[in-house]
């Protein structure tokens, strides 16, 4: 019995140690959005946030999260917590899991930790303009495309908010899987902003190249009442009031003019066209004159322009004009009178101020305020939490093995998706080689029917390879009839009287007028155009 209970025990005390895991005072707030957020979100009720906030199971697993439903819509929805969280105190972690289901073309995807409501705002009415401290996310649409990090900070000596934005920021995953964004604010200033568990960017709060505009002011400002005087001449050169044109600069004489001591190449065709109408073309049989005009001849390029220097009318080439000089402008001197690009002065900047950390405002909410064009958007196991340990635990816990599912389907779709690409660009490449072949002379005859298979086995790739066969049994029957059975068997005829000597006569002019209406098709056959109306771009 005690060989038994040993392991049990042990088991119980695991499972104990890892619920107290995530159930450390560490851990500020979560939601794993396992239960309805019915009842414990608000949804805004401002007529703007249109949007339809559902409880959905990510696509391919039994999770559950808070969906975006809705295309072209705003949404609005906060929770309030328990009690306002600190930021000033120790380290902070902001963690939150987004899947983009259907991508993301254009619309954010971020958090907003608000402010306590002193500050002015009603969770019924939530919306752009409450004020928050940190918005944390990722947005893309256009030429934007980041995780934002954003913080508003109360300057103490202006009473004034500003936000200040991360300069830099990692750039959004663009695929559709789970991806679990984290920002780490530690007490000695530094911001570490991981995506996927892997650190993408880290800064420090009051270097002024880490965000815009910086957190600590500058010491000075130009001051605003000041003015440049009118005589101020910010020109370092001017053209030289002294200097006189040329009596021999012509500002009218041309860029290039004709060389006169060209000469015509000897064998100039100067009564050849370069171009004549192509001789083996005929008017279709379709053609009507009322309605399509009288019947043109393609032009094509005359041959004997081929070998000949030119045809036509000769002309003697252009050259540049050594005269051309173009406008003249007097020379650039320094400007005696130039003091250099004005300035206003500096003052002491009032805002001025010196701070060793943030003065974060607490956080008493987390609220998301997006306008997106796209559905789809999933968020999950929101977390605030004081220790780095608990957010790695969820993300190994419930963001990892989602993502690991999700990856290896990708995979998989992507393998499928790579042979049916490299199935689809061959067969394209073995179509045009057959409309080539179609084009040989000596399989004019059959032109008509090898097309006719080829479109065919373009409507229905999968008769490809049993059309390339017909094709080959056509080709290879015309060249065994051209080497062996190019000649017609003897016609033996008979001596028949009356009735029958009518009826031979008729059939003889009907085989002539037949023999001439192939004919006619042959020769039309070389000349149209080979056909392609039907051909499916793949």
């Amino acid at each position: 019995m005690v060989r038994v209970r040993v392991p049990v025990l042990f088991l119980l005390v695991a499972c104990f140690s890892f619920q107290q895991l995530f159930a450390s005072d560490d851990t500020v707030f979560y939601d794993s959005f396992d239960e309805t957020f019915e009842g414990r979100w608000t949804v805004s009720s401002k007529d703007d946030y249109q949007g339809v906030w559902t409880h959905s199971k990510s696509e391919g697993h039994e999770d559950y999260g808070l969906l975006v439903s809705e295309k072209a819509k705003k949404y609005a929805i906060v929770k309030e917590l328990e009690k306002p969280a600190g930021l000033k105190d120790g380290t902070v972690v902001l963690q939150f899991e987004t899947r983009l289901q259907n991508g993301l073309e254009c619309g954010g995807a971020y958090l907003k930790y608000l402010r306590p409501q002193e500050a002015g705002w009603e969770p019924k009415i939530f919306d752009n303009e409450s004020p928050y401290s940190i918005m944390f996310g990722p947005d893309k649409c256009g030429l934007t495309n980041k995780v934002h990090f954003i913080f508003k900070h109360k300057n103490p000596k202006s009473g004034e908010y500003v936000e200040h934005h991360l300069t830099t920021p990692p750039s959004v995953p663009s695929d559709k899987l789970s991806h679990v964004y984290t920002a780490i604010l530690k007490p000695d200033n530094e911001l570490r902003i991981l995506v996927d568990g892997e650190e993408k960017r880290k800064a420090n709060f009051l270097s002024a190249d880490d965000f815009m505009p910086p957190l600590i002011p500058t010491k000075t400002i130009p001051d605003p009442e000041d003015k440049k005087p009118e005589d101020w001449d910010e020109r370092a050169k001017i053209p030289d009031p002294n200097a006189v044109k040329p009596e021999d600069w012509d500002e009218e004489a041309p860029l290039e003019i004709v060389d006169e001591e060209a000469e015509k190449p000897e064998g100039w065709l100067d009564d050849e066209p370069e171009e004549i109408d192509d001789p083996d073309a005929t008017k279709p049989e379709d053609w009507d004159d009322e309605e399509d005009g009288e019947f043109e001849a393609p032009k094509i390029e005359n041959p004997k322009c081929v070998t000949a220097p030119g045809c036509g009318e000769w002309k003697r080439p252009m050259k540049r004009n050594p005269a051309y000089k173009g406008k003249w402008h007097a020379p650039l001197i320094d400007n005696p009178n130039y003091k250099g690009i004005w300035k206003p002065q500096e003052i002491p900047n009032p805002s001025y101020f010196e701070a060793d950390q943030p003065d974060f405002e607490p956080v008493a909410a987390v609220g998301i305020e997006i306008w997106t064009m796209q559905d789809g958007i999933l968020f999950d196991n929101i977390l605030i939490t004081k220790d780095e340990k608990v957010a790695e635990t969820y993300r190994e816990t419930t963001w990892k093995p989602k993502f690991e599912v999700e990856k290896e389907k990708q995979k998989d779709e992507e393998d499928v998706q790579g042979s049916e690409g490299f199935l689809s660009s061959f067969q394209k490449k073995v179509f045009d080689v057959l409309y080539t072949v179609a084009d040989i002379p000596f399989l004019s005859a059959h032109k008509s029917k090898i097309i006719d298979l080829i479109e065919k086995a373009e409507q229905q790739p999968n008769l490809t390879v049993g059309i390339i066969v017909s094709i080959a049994v056509i080709i290879f029957t015309v060249f065994i009839k051209l080497l062996f059975g190019g000649k017609k068997p003897a016609r033996v005829e008979k001596k028949t009287t009356g009735t029958a000597d009518a009826s031979s006569s008729e059939e003889k002019e009907e085989e002539k007028e037949k023999e001439g209406t192939s004919a006619e098709n042959e020769n039309e056959t070389a000349a149209a155009p080979r056909r392609r109306t039907v051909r499916r771009e793949n």
